[in-house]
């Protein structure tokens, strides 16, 4: 066999042709060696051009070489491809369905770090004989299919694909993600499953919480109200213990589409002074076309009505205690919604002898309870727990009436996040995103505080994601 070694073949005169061999002959390019593009050079080792790899694959080649096109036999079980790490311009990677078995044992594409179709995720390939080039093109789409020019023609979503929030990681996850927004953001659905089924958004709304109502350290003081709660889920697509609210509310169906998230701050504590002061609302919470209303701000105490009275929300604010007749409590679940938000706030009470003890500001479950005794102010009606973030957590508490000296203050709300009422000369406050109501200021020592600030709301969304 004869052999010449040159660096360079050009044609005698400029932009000539130069012609290997005749025709009928054979050229064979040794295994391993690269043919390379360079520049804008077209018809021979073009970009995207790929060359198949005739001996199937049972398993990862970890990763793809660039150039190569690799018949997958999934016969024995699903696996993936993982794609060229630090791809550059024009590589290109083939997959074919070797024994069209891609429907029943999908083939996974493994991104590497890079984006596919522009999503940072990676691709099932489930439609039963699907053969799909890939083209790395930049970092903004990352690999392209370019066989049909369709991705969908081969290549379907089997799960959601979503952003936002902080989502769930590792095994807490398990094959349901939840993203959790503790302030405003936006929730994007990239990629929907191709089975509907598989669509379902479990969400879970809180609504900031309502401070409790101040006046001098002489009155007690009613508990705020706890943010409006509201949840929904399918049974068996979103699988978990869910609060008692969720049975009556379906899931959402995911579109792929960025959803604005609003989570709503809980109502500022208020300082007590010589007039009677309600507490301040909090602020509502949305996701898609759910909106929770904030609690309402607990109701100062005396007997000089209406501020006496407890502030109208998601839970309604309770009453302050006073002179002559009790004081009625802020309606619950308003706006209305069903099944309902949250409860009423409770009676405020009552003492012939002097000031009576306040009530608690109502819960998720549950109305605010009245003044447990001419001197025992009420506790905050219960909030609502679920585990949509895969451990149960109580949400939307209404917060306890104040004490104080010869007062007993009321006690915090049950399976909720409502505060305790206030001893001292300020109430307590709501933990945070959590949506309880603030406890109300308290009477004792003659020495003025602040009542208690509500807490801030949360959103939690689940789903199906392998």
């Amino acid at each position: 066999m004869s052999e010449v070694k040159v660096n360079k073949i050009s044609p005698r005169t400029a932009c000539g042709t130069v012609t290997l061999g005749d025709s009928g002959d054979t050229f064979t390019i040794p295994s391993g060696a690269t043919i390379t593009n360079a520049g804008t050079a077209t018809g021979f080792g073009a970009t995207g051009a790929v060359s198949w790899n005739t001996t199937k694959i049972t398993a990862d080649p970890g990763p793809a070489v660039t150039g190569t096109g690799y018949f997958c036999d999934t016969t024995g079980g699903a696996f993936a491809v993982t794609l060229p790490l630090s791809p550059s311009a024009g590589d290109v990677v083939g997959v074919s369905d070797y024994a069209n078995t891609f429907d029943s044992n999908n083939l996974t594409l493994g991104r590497n770090s890079e984006k596919i179709e522009g999503d940072a995720a990676d691709f099932v390939v489930n439609i039963e004989g699907a053969a799909l080039t890939l083209v790395y093109v930049d970092g903004t789409k990352g690999w392209i299919v370019t066989d049909s020019g369709n991705s969908s023609d081969g290549f379907e979503f089997k799960f959601i694909t979503a952003t936002g929030g902080t989502p769930c990681t590792g095994a807490i996850c398990g094959d349901y993600k939840s993203h959790t927004f503790t302030g405003p953001g936006t929730f994007t659905v990239n990629n929907i499953a191709k089975c509907a089924a598989n669509n379902a958004l479990a969400y879970m709304v809180v609504a900031g919480g309502g401070s409790g109502g101040a006046r001098n350290p002489g009155n007690a003081n009613g508990g705020g109200g706890g943010g409006g709660f509201r949840e929904g889920f399918n049974n068996p697509v979103t699988p978990y213990t869910a609060s008692p609210l969720a049975a009556a509310c379906s899931a959402i169906t995911a579109e792929a589409t960025p959803y604005p998230i609003a989570v709503g701050g809980g109502g500022t504590g208020i300082s007590q002074t010589a007039s009677n002061l309600q507490g301040n609302d909090g602020n509502l919470s949305t996701f898609s076309t759910i909106t929770s209303a904030g609690g309402g701000g607990g109701g100062g105490g005396g007997n000089d009505a209406p501020l006496t009275s407890g502030r109208p929300g998601g839970s309604g604010g309770a009453a302050g205690g006073g002179l002559g007749s009790g004081v009625t409590g802020g309606t619950g679940n308003t706006p209305p919604v069903s099944p309902a938000q949250g409860f009423d706030g409770g009676i405020g009470g009552c003492h012939p002898g002097g000031n009576g003890g306040a009530a608690g500001g109502g819960g998720a479950t549950e109305a605010g309870l009245n003044q447990a005794s001419a001197t025992t102010s009420g506790r905050g009606g219960a909030g609502a727990t679920t585990s949509i973030s895969n451990s149960p957590v109580g949400y939307s508490g209404g917060a306890g009436g104040s004490g104080g000296g010869a007062l007993t203050n009321g006690a915090a709300s049950p399976c909720g996040s409502g505060a305790v009422g206030g001893s001292t000369p300020s109430g307590s406050d709501a933990a945070i995103n959590r949506g309880g109501g603030g406890g109300g200021g308290g009477t004792a020592g003659g020495t003025a505080g602040t009542s208690g600030a509500g807490g801030s709301g949360v959103v939690i969304i689940r789903y199906k994601f392998q």
